[in-house]
């Protein structure tokens, strides 16, 4: 059990029967006597991806997930669906469509991730911050161009198409930030 003192971003807790991880938690002070403390937070539930949000009072308890995270590794897409693997007990896991698509731009066979397991079934896949991909399709490197200057857009080999600063060539590696998919530098 946590009571609200424990509360943090990240930790996951289970509410309704579903494990959720709090995104932003607050403490508000109370302004009358005798009144409690309140706990406001904002979570996202793991299972369905819903954003709620919840008020506690200070002191009130929860019940903690039966959530593990473990190293994983993504293998391959299958119909739609990606598949990954745990890199300690070498169990497959699917992720639907509706989870692998927003992460798929950024993952190539082979990617370590953390998995994020809840009753022994996969309900969650966390990127690295940063990935590491080739530009395969940009336009040619224009001369006299500066970083700030402009950008030009670039198809990466997973088939995502972002801003990139104009001296880019294809064929070069650059890192991408993962959870806002914007180009970062070169690799």
């Amino acid at each position: 059990m946590y009571t609200t003192s424990d509360f943090k971003r990240g930790l996951v807790i289970q509410l309704d029967g579903a494990p959720c991880i709090l995104v932003d938690v607050t403490f508000q002070s109370p302004t009358a006597r005798g009144s409690n403390t309140m706990v406001k937070t904002k979570y996202r539930n793991l299972i369905t991806a819903q954003v709620l949000e919840k008020t506690f009072r200070s002191g009130d308890k929860v019940d903690e997930a039966d959530f593990e995270r473990h190293k994983g590794q993504f293998l391959y897409t299958d119909g739609g669906k990606g598949v990954f693997m745990d890199l300690e007990t070498y169990e497959q896991f699917e992720l639907e469509p509706d989870g692998f698509e927003p992460i798929a731009p950024f993952l190539l066979e082979g990617t370590e991730v953390q998995l994020g397991l809840f009753q022994g079934r996969m309900v969650n896949v966390d990127l690295p911050m940063t990935v590491e991909l080739t530009v395969t399709d940009t336009a040619p490197v224009l001369k006299n161009a500066t970083a700030t200057a402009q950008t030009k857009e670039a198809i990466l080999e997973t088939g995502h198409k972002l801003q990139v600063p104009p001296y880019l060539n294809s064929g070069e590696k650059i890192k991408v930030d993962t959870r806002d998919g914007k180009f970062i530098s070169r690799a």
